[in-house]
């Protein structure tokens, strides 16, 4: 293959993988700032949870009824305001020392960052051709896996050299720089697709009958979506099991704060090394398998910290899981992408996210009463078994030869 034919196949794509980098990079510095603004200005942890609560909230409340918009909108031209807005927003919490303006702000921060999501999702189905989006999604995963290795080690060096405000405006700069980078990109839509054809119907109708859509192609297409919701509950049980992660080390491992510190660590080297593995071997290996093997591997991850009593053990296990989060990623999103519509992607990508918000939520709270009433490792343990229960299940769908039809790269 000649090398001016592969550069033009991936001039866009390489333009919007740079943009999503430098977003999540500063969405990195953003996350880790904004807790410490948080810390200095109550001096409560709960005030820094708070922020958890809110950004959940935030979802939920966004999810409801964003899918329904983002169908009916152009997607570039979205994407555009969504990072402006959020840039601005976050730039106006630099000059904030009021905690209620704070979660108020973060509160509608998150409103565009949920929408901002499934937004990208549709766009990027519709630039990136079917058999390119394996290589694509696992190139957007080394981003991210990235993004975790040098966004806490800038906004080291930002708290170093400057202030946690400091950071804050980085992020706002990198939002405003991702927002002009996507300005560059072409639009993959006809026109803008305003809510003309549903402008006679009440907001409320308009959000039943979506809602009708969803449940009717979930109902007609339900492997698809059992899938989907299969990989949704793997997500909410690492979410809450994470949840316990630091608790766990230092309470039931008898970690130092610096022994965690390096667990984290590896964990972040275990992300890199599996991204990086999973971009050399990821055209090789069947989508169905990403996601299946991935997912068990991911489990069985857990499983080993969860079992673990030393700190090697507990390592290992963090790399584990960690290693094989990117292969089942990629998976899943090329999954997802060959397989739902492009024109109901933003409801149905909503919606269910709403329902994953949710879970995240009830399931978060169940995990940390119980380990109050129990103990943490009774509780990291049997959510570490469920997640592997759930991921085997998950892999017996996957490896179905009747169904290799919706893992198929063909157009």
């Amino acid at each position: 293959m000649s090398l001016k034919p592969l550069l033009g196949n991936w001039y866009y794509p390489s333009i919007l993988l740079f943009s999503i980098g430098i977003s999540s990079v500063g969405s990195w510095v953003y996350f880790i700032a904004l807790n410490l603004i948080v810390l200095n200005i109550t001096g409560s942890a709960m005030a820094v949870s708070g922020l958890y609560i809110i950004r959940a909230l935030s979802t939920v409340f966004t999810n409801f009824w964003s899918g329904s918009l983002i169908d009916r909108l152009n997607k570039k031209y979205l994407m555009i305001v969504l990072n402006a807005f959020q840039a601005l927003l976050i730039a106006c919490l630099f000059f904030s020392s009021s905690l209620g303006f704070i979660y108020c702000m973060v509160f509608m921060i998150t409103m565009a960052s949920s929408m901002y999501q499934p937004t990208s999702m549709t766009y990027i189905t519709k630039l990136i051709p079917t058999e390119r989006r394996k290589r694509f999604n696992s190139l957007r995963s080394l981003l991210d896996s990235g993004a975790f290795l040098t966004g806490p080690a800038i906004a080291g060096l930002m708290f170093t050299v400057g202030t946690p405000s400091m950071a804050i405006y980085l992020n706002a700069l990198a939002l405003a720089l991702s927002a002009l980078i996507t300005l560059g990109m072409p639009n993959v839509e006809a026109s803008a697709q305003l809510v003309g054809q549903s402008n006679r119907q009440s907001s409320l109708k308009l959000l039943k009958d979506d809602w009708k859509l969803v449940i009717g192609f979930s109902c007609k297409y339900s492997y698809i979506m059992i899938i989907y919701f299969l990989f949704s509950v793997m997500i909410v049980l690492m979410t809450a099991t994470d949840s316990l992660e630091a608790a766990f080390a230092t309470q039931e491992l008898s970690l130092s704060e610096g022994e965690y510190g390096v667990l984290v660590s590896i964990a972040g080297a275990g992300i890199f090394i599996g991204s990086l593995a999973n971009t050399i071997i990821v055209e090789k290996v069947p989508t169905s398998w990403l996601i299946g093997l991935g997912s068990m591997i991911t489990s069985v991850g857990y499983v080993i910290f969860a079992s673990s009593n030393t700190f090697l053990i507990a390592s290992v296990g963090c790399f584990v899981l960690a290693f094989a989060t990117a292969f089942a990623n990629t998976g899943f999103y090329t999954f997802y992408q060959n397989n739902i519509p492009v024109d109901v992607m933003g409801r149905i990508g909503s919606l269910y996210g709403l329902v994953e918000a949710i879970l995240i939520i009830m399931t978060t709270a169940i995990f940390g009463v119980f380990s109050e009433l129990v103990s943490i490792r009774f509780i990291v343990v049997s959510g570490s078994l469920i997640m592997l229960l759930v991921a085997t299940i998950l892999f017996i769908y996957n490896i179905q030869p009747s169904k290799t039809k919706f893992y198929s790269t063909s157009p």
